[in-house]
């Protein structure tokens, strides 16, 4: 059971001590990061719970909507409420970077719990591939919103809204894509591999572009003083 936790646990921790290493100004106080995590773990069981009710009612009949629209949607728009709630108005937000780790962390707290959950069920045989997929692909979804929140934060007032709203569109999108694939078997691996790429791509610039916002605001900072 212990190696089973480490194994389920340890690509969600992998990745985000990258993403909070990367940052390269103040860190982060690890209780705010540590909450937000938790936030993201609690949220996996009402989502799952939603999820299995709506499956076992069969409120949706088509698979494409059940599997791929609503549960990219559900999953993405309680990411982005629970940050802009409990996060986006926060006073240690301070920079743009802090939404990367923000973002970061509630996605990782949900694909930690659903890989726990999913390890239990199916063994540790296919630890390696959930590692590669789901929580890589939820950390990078994270990273996303938590990109355009840190914008939203700093932006002027005109363009607030409509980059907040980008904040919830652009992961939906990329988590939709990205559940899509999983329904066409005959092409999963042509699809997926791609797809990944052009995701880790994706995340890894947003990442770039944060850390030099952050540097920015904080030159600027130190020259107000």
């Amino acid at each position: 059971m212990f190696i089973l936790f480490t194994v389920a646990i340890a690509p969600g921790l992998a990745l985000f001590s990258y993403f909070y290493l990367r940052k390269e100004i103040a860190k982060e106080p690890s209780r705010t990061l540590l909450q937000t995590f938790l936030y993201g773990a609690i949220m996996t069981f009402p989502i799952l719970f939603a999820q299995h009710v709506f499956e076992e009612e069969q409120i949706f009949s088509n698979e494409f909507v059940s599997n791929v629209l609503f549960s990219s949607g559900i999953e993405e728009f309680f990411k982005w409420l629970i940050l802009f709630l409990t996060i986006y108005h926060h006073v240690e937000f301070e920079d743009a970077y802090d939404g990367i780790l923000y973002g970061a962390s509630i996605s990782l707290g949900f694909a930690t719990v659903e890989n726990i959950l999913y390890l239990l069920t199916y063994g540790t045989d296919i630890a390696f591939l959930r590692a590669l997929l789901p929580v890589s692909s939820h950390a990078l979804f994270g990273v996303v919103l938590g990109y355009y929140l840190g914008r939203a934060k700093f932006a002027d007032e005109a363009k607030k809204k409509s980059i907040l709203f980008v904040a919830f569109l652009a992961p939906f999108f990329l988590h939709f894509v990205y559940n899509s694939i999983f329904l066409i078997q005959e092409m999963f691996l042509y699809l997926i591999i791609p797809f990944m790429l052009f995701l880790w791509w994706f995340g890894l610039t947003r990442v770039k572009y944060a850390h030099t916002f952050a540097m920015q605001q904080f030159k600027r900072k130190a020259e107000m003083k």
